[in-house]
């Protein structure tokens, strides 16, 4: 944080960063059906993307550059970055497309849910067991492990159509904690 606030990186940048780290990683999923030594790499580029989004809001708040606007481009990447790295799994031709979009589209509704409590007046939520973390931990944990077991050929799901469904049943249970702590946030204040 201090390097970038002396060298005067805008935490923009960094945001932008993230949206690019999650590209590369997109890519290794996507690649990694014919190249399965990706499944190793792709997982780094995801950490690299959270390391990323932690990261521009420390130098936003340490460079005094903090903003609403600001708050806007710390989240937006975040889910470009969910989308474009679930669609990389799907597209992989290790998995079911259909559940790897699942997948994206909950990660995104499990954010846009944190975010309702914000918008309501009551705090941001980041509760739950499949937070945005968590989704990329999951997902890590499923891409080494399709990398280092053997495919089963008889098998109906692979190891990452039931990481996805992890990830899916996960966000289920992370939306309905944010949706109840927002809710009871909101009948104290009255």
């Amino acid at each position: 944080t201090r390097f970038c606030v002396r060298q005067g990186i805008h935490p923009d940048a960094i945001s932008y960063l993230s949206i690019v780290a999650a590209l590369i990683a997109a890519v290794c999923f996507w690649k990694s059906g014919t190249r399965r030594w990706l499944l190793i790499i792709a997982p780094l580029f995801c950490y690299l993307r959270l390391w990323f989004n932690l990261l521009d809001g420390m130098i936003a708040f340490a460079a005094g550059k903090a903003s609403r606007r600001g708050e806007i481009l710390n989240d937006l990447p975040d889910r470009i970055s969910d989308i474009v790295i679930f669609v990389g799994v799907a597209h992989s031709g290790l998995m079911n497309p259909f559940i790897g979009y699942w997948a994206a589209l909950f990660s995104v509704l499990t954010s846009y849910v944190g975010l309702f409590g914000q918008a309501l007046g009551v705090q941001r939520e980041f509760g739950g067991i499949m937070s945005k973390p968590w989704r990329m931990v999951a997902l890590h944990v499923g891409a080494w492990l399709t990398f280092f077991l053997a495919p089963q050929s008889s098998a109906t799901l692979t190891i990452l159509d039931w990481t996805c469904l992890v990830v899916i049943v996960g966000c289920v249970e992370t939306i309905v904690v944010r949706l109840k702590r927002i809710t009871a946030a909101l009948q104290d204040r009255r």
